[in-house]
């Protein structure tokens, strides 16, 4: 089992308010010049709200909402420091209740 740490907002607040599109392409830019593998996801309407571990929180963030889930606490730290009007939290998976760390339950288009 792996360790996903994650920033929730609305996606209102973290797509249309601030610059997380800019902050994400930085960081894959940095990456890339590192030759280190992306260990970051923006998760539209992420599934792992659904869980009975996660209702307090969903009931407090405004829908939908977007995470940033990542492998590396630290990303989401500087994440949380950065962008300050976000929760963060951390969830195992795959588990029983979370089998896929990045569903997300968007529609398609």
């Amino acid at each position: 089992m792996q360790t996903y740490y994650y920033v929730l907002a609305s996606q209102k607040f973290l797509l249309e308010e601030e610059p997380t599109h800019e902050v994400l392409k930085e960081r894959t830019r940095h990456y890339h010049e590192q030759e280190k593998q992306i260990d970051f996801w923006l998760v539209p309407q992420p599934a792992f709200l659904e869980t009975p571990q996660f209702t307090e929180l969903k009931a407090k963030c405004p829908q939908p909402a977007v995470a940033i889930i990542s492998t590396n606490p630290q990303f989401i730290t500087w994440l949380k420091l950065r962008l300050e009007y976000v929760s963060t939290g951390e969830f195992q998976a795959p588990s029983e209740t979370i089998p896929d760390a990045l569903a997300s339950l968007a529609a398609v288009s």
